[in-house]
């Protein structure tokens, strides 16, 4: 509770009312309750681990019940627990005076903020979600190409930096360089974005540090983008065999998520820039329902098909 607290305190106008010894304690699930039910002693189905948030409706319900029967819901909620990790009193409404003993006692954090309910749950479930959503550091080149979330990667001095400049120049926009950070959001999807030292800038071997929001204006650069596929680069073998056809198509797990995965070779005389352009648009016309290499190959099929039977009519 001390670290949220310290970063999002002000922006919610948190006040700590009582259970100061108590701001150790661990969010330990991005949940809110409001204790509703469970103040008239219903407790079946009430988690500990939530942040209680008490409204009006909490606290007019309070009040109109004796300081005894007021001592006992509250216990019932507050009074044995170790997980509540904290306690929020809404729209200046002032806390009852056995609310503050029993957080006192338990050293339960209890906070006042004047902002209305329902908007601070929805604030505290976006803020708790972001927290605890799964994430992963991944080495490589975050760049939008036609509004497509292109992942370059590849081993060290493959030219991921350099492809994500060049894509740059042909005004397709930067989101991280070297190091992306990987979040996994509610909808099962992937989000990249930079980390606040990083963000905008790119290293190119033989430049050094460059930063691409000055060098090429705003429009160039975005905080966060989602990830829709992955592109590995790697040096051209001869004796691999590279998809000429591209009907089977690969995929790559990042926290559980399935991408795309291309594996695009390189060598002098080929136009990484112009390739990463077409596969961005390909995965695109996918996304639409319309697929080249499947359409071809239906195509192929049709025409061998009415080859054998014109041969089979002349035999």
């Amino acid at each position: 509770m001390a670290d949220f607290y310290k970063q999002h305190g002000t922006r919610l106008g948190l006040k700590l009312v009582a259970g100061h010894d108590g701001m150790q304690r661990k969010i330990q699930i991005p949940e809110v309750h409001r204790p509703g039910l469970t103040l008239s002693g219903y407790l079946k189905g009430h988690s500990s681990k939530r942040i209680l948030v008490f409204g009006k409706v909490e606290i007019s319900y309070l009040r109109d019940l004796t300081s005894e029967l007021r001592t006992v819901r509250l216990k019932a909620i507050l009074g044995s627990s170790t997980d509540t990790p904290g306690v929020i009193v809404t729209r200046r409404l002032i806390p009852p005076k056995e609310l503050v003993f029993l957080c006192d006692k338990n050293q339960i954090p209890l906070l006042r903020t004047s902002i209305p309910t329902m908007s601070l749950m929805s604030k505290l479930t976006s803020i708790l979600v972001e927290k605890f959503s799964p994430s992963i550091n991944c080495h490589g080149t975050l760049v939008e190409v036609f509004g497509v979330g292109v992942l370059i990667q590849g081993d060290s001095s493959v030219g991921k930096s350099e492809a994500g400049l060049g894509l740059i120049e042909q005004g397709h926009r930067l989101i991280a360089d070297d190091i992306v950070k990987v979040k996994k959001r509610e909808g099962g999807y992937l989000e990249g974005f930079g980390g606040d030292l990083t963000r905008h800038h790119m290293e190119i071997r033989g430049i050094g540090i460059i930063n691409v929001a000055h060098l090429y204006g705003a429009v160039c650069i975005r905080d966060h983008k989602s990830i829709d596929l992955v592109v590995k680069l790697e040096v051209w073998d001869d004796h691999n065999f590279y998809d000429r056809i591209g009907i089977d198509e690969q995929h790559c797990d990042i926290l559980g998520v399935k991408l795309p995965h291309h594996v695009l070779p390189v060598k002098p005389g080929r136009d990484v820039v112009l390739l990463l352009e077409t596969i961005a648009l390909n995965h695109r016309l996918k996304r639409m329902g319309y697929n080249s290499a499947k359409e071809f190959n239906s195509k192929l099929i049709e025409m061998i098909a009415s080859k054998q039977k014109k041969r089979m009519q002349h035999t």
